[in-house]
């Protein structure tokens, strides 16, 4: 089933955990000589419009966020990546499981590589389970990552 690993999908959200994430495609990367591409996905607000009125409009609150996502993903990969690291990453807006689902298929990914753990509490309630989502719809195997298990 992995025989053939030409890219890998990994979504980011720029936590601790996500480095963690980042290191274990990278070497699954190496082994099978493939190009990374990295997600992030700006969660979209449309659906929640009616939970709360924003200070500004929602596009005009979105497109910051996209903004402020590209200028951090920048830094993430010059962070965390060489020059020689065949790297491609998207910010992207919208439901984050299905946005990292359709990134997947629209990348053609053979894999992709995501932490166990991203919201907690209220948020968690709210969003579900962003990796359970994905193993259950995502169009190729994902390996999923535990960041707070100890090795």
């Amino acid at each position: 089933m992995l025989e053939n690993v030409k890219t890998i999908l990994v979504p980011v959200d720029f936590s601790d955990n996500a480095k963690t994430v980042v290191r274990a495609a990278v070497n699954v990367a190496k082994k099978y000589n493939a190009a990374l591409s990295l997600v992030f996905v700006v969660q979209s607000f449309e659906d929640y419009s009616g939970f709360f009125v924003p200070h500004m409009p929602i596009e005009q609150f979105q497109t910051d966020m996209v903004g402020s996502a590209e200028r951090r993903m920048e830094m993430f990969v010059e962070d965390h990546f060489g020059d020689g690291d065949d790297v491609r990453w998207k910010v992207c807006i919208g439901d984050v499981g299905e946005e990292i689902v359709e990134r997947a298929r629209e990348e053609k990914a053979d894999l992709v590589v995501m932490g166990t753990h991203g919201y907690k509490g209220i948020e968690r309630a709210l969003f579900g389970s962003v990796a359970e989502m994905v193993v259950k719809h995502a169009p190729c195997p994902v390996l999923t990552v535990n960041p707070y298990q100890k090795r």
